[in-house]
């Protein structure tokens, strides 16, 4: 069985319905932004339900005609969705958006609204851990404790940025002066091309080694003092990178 974990009361409440409406042969749509948890949630309560695609028409009428209970996701990619027939069938549908709204309340006696990843605070924390466990295993890395609070979390596309997010972050630690000198090398080869490749390319190191300083030393004084630079150099170099 498909797992789903949730702390969000508007989830709770969604599961709850479908819960009391399991025995009744109705239809229900879970409409959300991508990457919510809908289609994880929709196998979760349905785990024995077939699961087909809206992105494929032929698909999904040939389901309809063999199946009386029924998983279709991406529900908006569909083309004539005013033909189907869900007449004595469960149907749970997915999508990103409501197309036709009125068509939406024909077809469908249950409508239901995934919160996003930034409503449910709860979630975002145990998904995070999960991600972060996910991550030094597929990574095979040492399972260090990690401080969550130092990742930059992105929750732009929910789920998907958060594992992105996270896999970036252990990436980026775990890498080795070795590791970043083959990938430099690897960029460079491919970023040749033409003259005065040196001025072109030099910023890729002064940019970070200058921002870096400045976060770690928050004074320009200090920084120079570190690089074994001139004071005015530095600045000099801070405005040529349009460093804040």
């Amino acid at each position: 069985m498909e797992a789903f974990f949730t702390t969000s009361d508007k989830i709770q409440h969604i599961i709850k319905s479908f819960n009391l409406t399991k025995t009744l042969f109705v239809s229900s749509i879970i409409i959300g932004e991508p990457y919510t948890g809908k289609k994880t949630l929709a196998r979760y309560l349905f785990p024995h339900a077939t699961f087909v695609s809206g992105k494929d028409q032929k698909e999904v009428e040939l389901a309809l005609e063999n199946y009386d209970e029924l998983i279709i996701t991406d529900f908006e990619k569909l083309m004539n969705q005013r033909q189907l027939d869900f007449s004595n069938k469960r149907i749970i549908a997915t999508a990103n958006y409501v197309g036709n709204s009125s068509m939406i309340d024909d077809l469908f006696a249950f409508i239901y609204t995934m919160p996003s990843l930034q409503e449910r605070p709860e979630d975002i924390s145990f998904l995070s851990k999960r991600f972060i466990q996910e991550a030094q295993s597929t990574l095979m890395l040492e399972k260090n404790m990690v401080d969550l609070e130092k990742i930059p979390l992105n929750l732009t596309k929910n789920n998907k940025s958060l594992r992105q997010s996270i896999y970036h972050y252990l990436t980026k630690q775990s890498m080795t002066i070795d590791d970043i000198t083959d990938m430099l090398y690897d960029y460079f080869y491919h970023q040749y091309q033409g003259c005065d490749n040196y001025r072109k390319h030099i910023n890729i190191f002064e940019k970070p080694l200058i921002e870096a300083g400045l976060k770690k030393y928050s004074s320009q004084l200090k920084l120079s003092n570190a690089l074994g630079i001139n004071r005015n150099t530095l600045r000099k170099k801070i405005h040529e990178h349009h460093i804040d």
